[in-house]
């Protein structure tokens, strides 16, 4: 059995140890004395130098280390978790903010989807799509060696831009991908009517990057009009909140001041 060196949450408090790990299971030493089998794992979460990984019987366990070791975790987990998992050839990120990225290529590996997030795994690279940041899952078709391949899209929003991936598999599987990646992210849809036209247009304005006072101008709408839509808008999920803007009025001082500055 191989060991690694972690810091592990117990009771509130981090503790150094060293867990051994297998490829079926995962061995946390005395005081916690724990053995999580791979198959028990139905999510996993990376936040910098931290790993959560939640088991199927509810109990999380929250590790530190170095990237190195966090890799070979990942691997076992990803590799052996209870997932939905798929050999394919992938392409993430691919374009980022509507350009290509000029190094992007086409990796064989796993696509494997759990609870929170969406993991791309080969030999080089562990990348993770969060559920709660997939913009849109399409079926499409994109040149591959000069011909033309059905592939499933995938965006998501990160730091801001739309980031775009690609994967490729026979059509059966492609299919079946998309089917299961539609239903997982289904609660991020808007159903048919949910939205008003006008609400509508003000999001699509919001997206192209309108602000506030060029949205009103553009539809001709009032302020008070215009946050009522923002208020849709925030209670569906659409937007959030960045930033409030502040009218004011001049006080008795300020009247005073102008008063006097126009006068030199």
């Amino acid at each position: 059995m191989k060991q690694v060196p972690v810091k592990l949450e117990h009771n509130g408090k981090w503790m150094s140890l060293k867990i051994g790990f297998e490829e079926d299971k995962i061995i946390i030493p005395e005081p916690i004395s724990e053995e999580i089998k791979i198959k028990s794992i139905d999510d996993i979460e990376e936040k910098k130098n931290m790993l959560i990984i939640s088991t199927k019987n509810n109990k999380n366990f929250k590790l530190a280390s170095v990237p190195k070791v966090l890799l070979i975790l990942k691997r076992i987990i990803l590799m052996g978790c209870s997932a939905y998992r798929l050999t394919a050839y992938f392409m993430s990120p691919a374009i980022r903010g509507g350009v290509m990225i000029s190094s992007a290529k086409w990796e064989k590996g796993a696509i494997a989807v759990l609870n929170t997030g969406i993991w791309f795994v080969s030999k080089e690279k562990q990348i993770c799509i969060p559920l709660d940041e997939v913009s849109g899952i399409d079926l499409t078709k994109r040149e591959v060696q000069g011909k033309e391949s059905d592939v499933v899209q995938i965006n998501h929003i990160e730091n801001d831009e739309v980031v775009t991936s690609f994967v490729l598999c026979p059509l059966t599987t492609l299919q079946i991908l998309f089917n299961y990646l539609k239903d997982t992210t289904k609660d991020l849809d808007v159903s048919a009517g949910e939205l008003d036209p006008v609400s509508a247009q003000v999001a699509m304005l919001v997206y192209s990057g309108m602000d506030t006072h060029a949205i009103e101008n553009m539809i001709n709408i009032s302020n008070k009009q215009i946050e009522s839509i923002y208020d849709k808008l925030i209670k569906t999920g659409l937007v959030e909140v960045v930033m409030t803007r502040r009218e004011v009025k001049l006080t008795t001082k300020g009247v005073r001041f102008v008063s006097e500055a126009v006068k030199t």
